[in-house]
């Protein structure tokens, strides 16, 4: 029976190359938005509504031309525009106007 070889430098690690700090660290830094504030709320949701309102105005033109419903396409107007209204109305009583005291 032979006796067991021990070799130091196979039970070490070898070392590893030296590594810059910036290499370690892979997640880019965390970059924090300014919340909202109730303004910018507000100008969002009027956006909303203007844009809505110019798709409807154009998809309506696309489809007019038929003059046997113009009636039928004068209420599926006044329905989307009653549905956009009501959207709108709700959004901005979530995001009211702060009250000046003066």
């Amino acid at each position: 029976m032979t006796a067991p070889i021990h070799d130091e430098e196979a039970a070490t690690p070898a070392p590893r190359a030296a590594q810059p700090a910036q290499a370690a660290n892979l997640d880019p830094p965390t970059v924090r938005l300014p919340k909202p504030t109730r303004d910018d709320r507000r100008t969002e949701i009027v956006d909303r509504l203007l844009d809505a309102l110019e798709d409807l105005v154009a998809r309506h033109r696309a489809l007019a031309g038929n003059p046997a419903q113009v009636d039928l396409h004068a209420e599926l107007i006044a329905a989307e525009v009653a549905h956009e209204l009501s959207v709108t109305r709700s959004a901005l009583r979530r995001a009211p106007h702060l009250r000046r005291t003066g």
